[in-house]
């Protein structure tokens, strides 16, 4: 596999996570305007979502490794696969991606470039459910990588799909994408001052899942200890 240079890396990154919140909050705002029924808009935001998610990563993942989430971007800085100068550059190249992101859906629908939202997600269920939602998807991705790494993006793809309705939050998982939606008060926004607790509950959940993960596909473990009756990994 090709190592690309830095710079592409960070272009890809910031770029996949613009056109990640693009169709976010573009889609939000095409459901809403043509429909009244919420359920409706929802199901039309989730499957363009959960598209975007299979076309950016076969696409940019051999780029840059297709993260558009700073708690992926982490988890991996963690697992000693990006530095901790690579990792703060991610992260920012992610939250600014959003920002543009959510600049262009704007543009295309001729509203005010930047917003402040008034949707209100805050609560012990919205934390929950945001620790959930998290969880699971690096979950999937690292169970992904380890077994069946050229289905990735169709697991992600199905996995955030499904997330959005079982959800109370319908599933952020992003602080990257929480930050830049903002930024629109439209169907997919989240008000700035809820922020803080979306961030720290995807943190909480990214860090849940790296731990699980760590113990159930027993990565560190080593083979000389397994017994017999126990399937070498």
């Amino acid at each position: 596999m090709t190592l690309f240079p830095l710079s592409r890396r960070l272009v890809s990154e910031a770029l996949g996570t613009a056109i990640l919140v693009a169709t976010v909050v573009g889609s939000g705002i095409m459901a809403d305007r043509l429909t009244t029924d919420t359920a409706l808009a929802l199901l039309a935001n989730t499957l363009a979502t959960g598209s975007i998610l299979v076309v950016l990563i076969t696409v940019l993942g051999p780029i840059s490794g297709a993260h558009f989430n700073p708690v992926v971007s982490l988890v991996f800085a963690l697992r000693r696969e990006l530095t901790a100068t690579s990792l703060s550059i991610y992260i920012a190249a992610q939250v600014l991606g959003g920002i543009v992101g959510t600049m262009l859906a704007h543009a295309m629908f001729a509203l005010p470039l930047l917003q402040a939202s008034a949707t209100i997600r805050t609560g012990g269920a919205q934390w929950l459910a945001e620790v959930t939602a998290t969880f699971g998807l690096v979950f999937v991705i690292l169970a992904g990588l380890r077994f069946r790494s050229d289905a990735v993006a169709w697991l992600v793809g199905l996995y955030i799909t499904a997330a959005y309705w079982f959800t109370a939050s319908t599933s952020f998982a992003n602080p990257a994408v929480a930050i830049a939606r903002s930024l629109t008060h439209t169907f997919a926004g989240i008000r700035p001052v809820d922020l803080p607790g979306f961030i720290v509950a995807e943190v909480l959940g990214a860090l849940l899942a790296l731990m699980l993960t760590g113990w159930l596909l027993m990565e560190a473990r080593n083979p000389q200890t397994l017994t017999e009756t126990e399937p070498t990994p």
